[in-house]
């Protein structure tokens, strides 16, 4: 613009042009001005009635405590001469190797939340199987880091380092963060390093972004891309409000659309592992179902929106509260729950012990009960630690009666087994047309196939099921 009022003040001396040329100015001014509200947002001019011209200090302040961390695993490399067909045609002996190992390298970012101890928040998808972690600091040290424990659910872990010249970022209140909130995004996208951007908080509890997962997410403008998985998305008082975890693009590049676990689930979570070695999830011990229109029609009744409990667990929280089949939940703590995902979400993102208000209608009556949650047992094992196929199931872990086949305890709405219609209450009784005694013996049927047909035995009638 200063360069356009210099143009202006230039005595026009060729006749018959000053009008065509101040239509210019004009024209290539509305320019200047479209291309500068294009970008992010604009600055606010003071915090907490501070002026900030710049977001320099702020930077300065927060960035060494955001790490770029490098991951490998070993992995097999199937070539043509492990096709038994191409072998037999070139008689190659079968001791040659038909799946030679090859190490594979991806990158992301973490923020580091306790520089006495070492420990450093990421995404769970960052560290998954991985062999070797190296963090690089603000200073361009590289440390081994060691896993300590991890979510899939939420998509948070923690990992250690040494505990050496580190500089650690406050963990903030996410629940008081705004829409329309100021937020930087720290990581290390593309594997570039360091990186920063800004933007605002463009929505807050958004689900249904990862298929299988326990959501709550924060969504910002603010530039994340590949690599910055993990990092810290940070308010303007130098405070950790979220963790980088998603973007949504057909590119793979940003759009404008990234998303942040909130702090409050990413330090319940690390608690959790701290205290117990292991993420001790909510139980209501409910089995449910969403309303929509159709189904009020069919139950006859004017609730259009919520969860349908179909079946309750002996002895669960959701028994001794009182509730009962064929009443529809409808709110969780004052926040509105519209289908059975939200309620798996509002329950599996609070910790085993903890008390919850309930809203729900009965017999067209609302009402409100407090429940306190039952625990997610480690007598239990959930399907993905069998086989991914099988993400969502949950199963005893030592069944009482094996001789028949796997009991599936319960199964999260919408995960991939819930897809293929497995449901609570079944007995796996074949995987592949092979008996299945234990979860040993569906383990291993099921990581020597890409496709998995199960056998279940479903009240007085078998069925079969393929799980892609």
């Amino acid at each position: 613009m200063n360069n356009i009022l210099q143009l202006r003040n230039k005595r026009d001396t060729t006749p018959g042009t000053g009008i065509a040329r101040l239509c210019t100015y004009l024209l290539v001014a509305t320019v200047f001005l479209a291309l500068g509200s294009a970008g992010n947002a604009a600055l606010p001019d003071s915090v907490d009635g501070k002026p900030m011209p710049s977001l320099a200090p702020l930077v300065k302040r927060v960035a060494p405590a955001v790490v770029n961390i490098r991951v490998s695993q070993t992995v097999d490399s199937p070539s043509a001469y492990g096709d038994e067909m191409f072998r037999r045609f070139f008689g190659i002996p079968e001791g040659d190797s038909s799946n030679p190992e090859r190490e594979v390298a991806s990158a992301g970012s973490g923020v580091i939340v306790d520089a006495k101890n070492g420990y450093i928040l990421t995404n769970h998808h960052v560290v998954e199987n991985a062999d070797k972690i190296q963090v690089s600091l603000f200073n361009e040290d590289s440390l081994d880091a060691e896993i300590i424990g991890s979510d899939a659910p939420t998509d948070i872990a923690l990992i250690k380092v040494d505990p050496k010249s580190l500089v650690d970022l406050p963990i903030g209140d996410s629940s008081t963060v705004e829409v329309g909130d100021f937020v930087i995004a720290i990581g290390n996208p593309f594997g570039l390093g360091h990186t920063v951007t800004s933007g605002i908080v463009s929505a807050l509890g958004r689900t249904g972004i990862s298929r299988n997962g326990i959501e709550d997410f924060i969504q910002t403008d603010a530039s994340i891309n590949p690599g910055n998985s993990g990092g810290a998305l940070v308010n303007m008082r130098g405070e950790l409000v979220g963790i980088n975890s998603a973007i949504i693009s057909r590119t793979g590049g940003n759009v404008g659309i990234g998303f942040a676990v909130p702090s409050d689930i990413a330090r319940s979570i690390m608690n959790q592992i701290l205290d117990f070695g292991e993420v001790r999830r909510g139980l209501l011990g409910v089995t449910i179902q969403s309303m929509d229109a159709e189904s009020a029609e069919a139950l006859g009744t004017d609730i259009d929106r919520g969860a349908l409990i179909t079946g309750i667990e002996p002895g669960s929280a959701a028994e001794e509260a009182g509730l009962h089949v064929d009443d529809i939940i409808t709110g969780v703590n004052n926040k509105r729950i519209d289908d059975n995902r939200e309620l798996a979400n509002a329950i599996g993102l609070r910790g085993s012990g903890e008390e919850i208000r309930i809203e729900y209608v009965r017999d067209g009556r609302p009402r409100t009960v407090t429940a306190q949650l039952g625990q997610q047992t480690a007598e239990n094992i959930r399907g993905e630690d069998i086989h991914p196929r099988l993400q969502g199931a949950l199963f005893p872990r030592v069944s009482t009666n094996t001789e028949n086949g796997v009991e599936v305890i319960s199964v999260e709405p919408e995960s991939p087994a819930a897809q293929r219609d497995l449901r609570a209450g079944d007995i796996i009784v074949q995987a592949n047309r092979q008996e299945v005694g234990n979860l040993n013996q569906l383990g291993q049927i099921a990581t020597r196939s890409r496709i998995l047909f199960l056998l279940v035995r479903r009240g007085d009638r078998q069925l079969m099921l393929q799980i892609r």
